[in-house]
């Protein structure tokens, strides 16, 4: 009797590919994010969107604060069209950066979340600020 692990059995490996490449559209690491952010490669806006008082606490330097709730057509005017949006929140128990993803792609915005949140940051050794 095969495990819970392999029934159903994976996915062929072109599916698997089709899969995995597409997913890295939607989401992008802390690694990745750091790397960026510490090698002057600012092609992307990073927003915390947790609440204010919870983020001030503790954010990723040069994120911008801005509560998923906030997020409208007036809250994003200072920025281009074509700006690409990550998202992150307090981490995988946390679903607020799929509901901020949901409104900045209502509003016709690129977008992509950070897997991880805070708490992949700080699992990674990186520091927040406040």
């Amino acid at each position: 009797m095969p495990s819970k692990v392999v029934n159903p059995k994976p996915a062929d490996s072109s599916d698997a590919l089709a899969h995995f490449q597409r997913l890295l559209s939607f989401e992008t690491d802390c690694w990745d994010v750091h790397y960026a952010l510490n090698n002057n490669l600012h092609d992307f806006v990073l927003l915390d969107v947790r609440g204010l008082d919870t983020a001030r606490r503790g954010y990723i330097a040069g994120a911008v604060l801005l509560p998923y709730p906030s997020i409208n057509e007036a809250a994003l005017q200072a920025y281009p069209d074509d700006t690409v949006f990550v998202v992150y929140c307090a981490g995988p128990h946390c679903n607020a950066t799929e509901k901020a993803a949901i409104k900045l792609a209502r509003l016709g915005r690129p977008v992509k979340k950070m897997i991880g949140g805070v708490t992949g940051w700080l699992d990674e050794g990186f520091t927040l600020v406040s």
